[in-house]
């Protein structure tokens, strides 16, 4: 026993005589010096019609903006932001000056400064400011964000709850990070310390190049749990350029809906491997569908570049210069073919009323239901009676999904009762026959993967490629 403590003991020991051995740890004060002028705390008004507090609650992610009270009747948004230029362009977040009626920029110096809004991009949750000022002020230094590696270190700095000007230092954890707040999340994460009021801060790398806005952090409590999100600078280019000269962000489209590949999918089309991205649906009349695009198409590459994830394939187009054109590779039924797409203004989206109910004549018309066992599903024709039952639209067509075996691939691929099934292996399916042809096809091809092509609930496709339950 004395032994083992010895060797446990040695081996705690050990990391911090080494690292000290190789210079220990860094200090960060010349660079904090540097850099401090050029971060500025922000607080706004909020109009008076909105009393509820920015702070953002996504799926456990909460976005950092906090609000301190000075009285019952006046609330002070707190927020971070940094210099861009001399001229006096500031950035941040979208929702650090959400609704707010007035806006203050508080230099490093304690100065106060009048700013007014410049734009805002949503999708970003990035906004521009900007300052009149004789006040020299000093502008950051932008780096490569696609330089920064895990493992680097980083410094934030920030107004973490109104208490001014704060540092935290950290490596950077990850890179690409999706947490589903918005369509191009690609966020950078690190475990420094970033807490409510740091929304908007820079995150430097150790040349002083800002690498990242710091915007959201992980949290079960509300403070720093050592995950915290920034957006990369390379990201924001874009939407700076964008909103000084317009005051808001134009986007590329070309009127796809894509979804991610799988070896599942890929397995069920004979296709090698699951590289490209799958195209579920095309918009009529949009860029896409005028040069042929279909849905189901596996999109492989982008002029002659892979395509990557669907998000990093997102940004892609929507960082494209309108009018400028695309050369994409995609499959289909085993052979490749190039297409040209022209990017087009993504439109702006359309507000519609809810559509009235619509009646359609009651026939009497018996339920039409089959077991497909084999794949983990319960199938039946659309009829009155299912259009009743799951509140299907009138106007659907194919089978809906009645029952669900469980524990099958089905049930785990995320089908539900009332799914709605158009097409299997890319086939329209208007009935229980063409269903069965169908799996029947599958089984004799050594019993690979049925593709599912489902309608969602906004009436949108997305595909799913379910396999045969083993045989006992």
């Amino acid at each position: 026993m004395k032994h083992r403590l010895l060797v446990l003991f040695s081996l705690l020991l050990w990391p911090a005589t080494s690292f000290a051995q190789v210079g220990g740890l860094p200090s960060f004060a010349d660079l904090v010096e540097q850099l401090s002028p050029s971060v500025v705390n922000i607080s706004t008004t909020p109009k008076a019609e909105n009393t509820d507090t920015p702070e953002q609650l996504l799926s456990g992610t909460v976005s950092d903006a906090d609000i301190l009270s000075a009285s019952p009747s006046t609330h002070v948004a707190l927020g971070s932001g940094f210099i861009l230029d001399e001229e006096g362009y500031i950035l941040t977040n979208g929702h650090v000056i959400e609704n707010a009626s007035e806006i203050t920029v508080i230099l490093h110096d304690n100065t106060p400064l009048a700013a007014v809004l410049v734009g805002t991009d949503k999708k970003t949750d990035l906004a521009l400011i900007k300052v009149d000022t004789n006040h020299k002020l000093t502008p950051v230094k932008f780096g490569d964000s696609d330089k920064i590696r895990v493992g680097d270190w980083i410094l934030a700095i920030g107004n973490p709850f109104g208490l001014g000007g704060s540092v935290t230092a950290g490596i950077v954890s990850a890179k690409s990070r999706d947490i589903a707040s918005g369509p191009y999340d690609n966020f950078i994460q690190t475990d420094a310390s970033i807490n409510q009021g740091s929304s908007g801060g820079p995150m430097f790398n150790l040349q002083g190049e800002v690498i990242g806005i710091n915007t959201a952090i992980f949290s079960t409590t509300g403070g720093s749990m050592g995950i915290g999100f920034a957006i990369p600078a390379n990201q924001a280019h874009f939407v700076i350029k964008q909103l000084k000269e317009r005051g808001k962000v134009t986007r590329g489209w070309i009127g796809i809906k894509i979804q991610p590949h799988s070896d599942d999918i890929a397995q069920s089309l004979d296709l090698n491997g699951q590289s490209g991205i799958i195209i579920s649906g095309v918009t009529e009349g949009s860029p896409a569908k005028q040069s042929g695009i279909e849905a189901g198409d596996i999109l492989l590459s982008v002029n002659n570049q892979p395509t990557g994830n669907t998000q990093s394939f997102s940004r892609l187009i929507a960082e494209s210069p309108i009018g400028s054109e695309i050369t994409v590779s995609l499959w289909r039924n085993g052979q490749t073919l190039n297409k040209k797409i022209k990017i087009l203004p993504m439109p702006e989206p359309r507000i519609t009323p809810s559509s009235l109910p619509q009646t359609t004549p009651q026939v009497n018309q018996p339920s039409t239901l089959l077991n497909f066992a084999e794949i983990g599903l319960g199938l039946a024709d659309i009829n009155e009676q299912m259009l009743d039952k799951y509140q299907l639209a009138p106007t659907a067509k194919g089978l809906v999904v009645t029952d669900i075996l469980p524990g099958s691939d089905a049930e785990n691929k995320g089908l539900k009762r009332g799914s709605v099934i158009i097409k299997i292996d890319k086939k329209d399916v208007f009935n229980l026959a063409d269903a069965k042809r169908c799996i029947e096809d599958a089984k004799l091809e050594n019993h690979r993967p049925v593709l599912l092509s489902v309608l969602g609930a906004d009436n949108s496709m997305y595909f799913v490629a379910v396999k045969f339950a083993e045989e006992e």
